[in-house]
């Protein structure tokens, strides 16, 4: 980032993926603009603390997060141990990966459904990754979790979307 670089100039690009982040998130229209309007305030207000060289898309994507938390009494995400998968490493074969011939043939409608009943961690784990596209560092470091965590909530998110849409998809 240069030091001439406006807050402007940095966050009016992010804008569509904040609120379709917010969207996921907060599930309600409104809430989702408010969610919006209070994180372009407070990364306005803290712009000065902002590190030059860092990713300032991820700083933008961390306030809305926070913001979102915040605004929830007593919310808290718990995940149980029981529930961690075996993690196996997925290998492309250049023909696309299961899940994108898998939701190829699926119903637009049924994919969200299927991902809007999943648990806010592995939620949102799987819009940063599959939808905006950051990396799994970057989302590592937003949610302020380990890049292992993020690997494997992204395998489970993934398995449980598939599981969801495998019995609506027609053969």
């Amino acid at each position: 980032m240069m030091a001439d670089t406006s807050f402007e100039e940095l966050a009016m690009p992010l804008f569509e993926s904040l609120y379709n982040y917010a969207r996921w998130l907060a599930r309600e229209p409104a809430e989702a603009e408010d969610l919006v309007q209070e994180t372009y305030l407070k990364g306005l207000r803290g712009f000065r603390s902002f590190a030059p060289g860092t990713n300032f898309k991820a700083w933008m994507f961390r306030i809305l997060r926070n913001t979102f938390l915040s605004s929830r009494t007593g919310l808290r995400i718990v995940l149980s141990i029981d529930e961690e998968p075996d993690v196996v490493a997925e290998v492309p074969d250049g023909r696309g990966t299961p899940e994108s011939l898998l939701f190829a043939r699926a119903d637009q409608r049924v994919v969200q459904e299927a991902i809007a009943a999943l648990a806010l961690p592995f939620r949102e784990v799987l819009l940063l990754s599959d939808v905006e596209e950051l990396s799994y560092r970057e989302i590592a470091e937003m949610l302020a979790i380990p890049i292992g965590t993020v690997t494997s909530r992204l395998l489970r998110a993934r398995r449980k979307v598939r599981e969801a849409i495998a019995g609506t998809v027609v053969r």
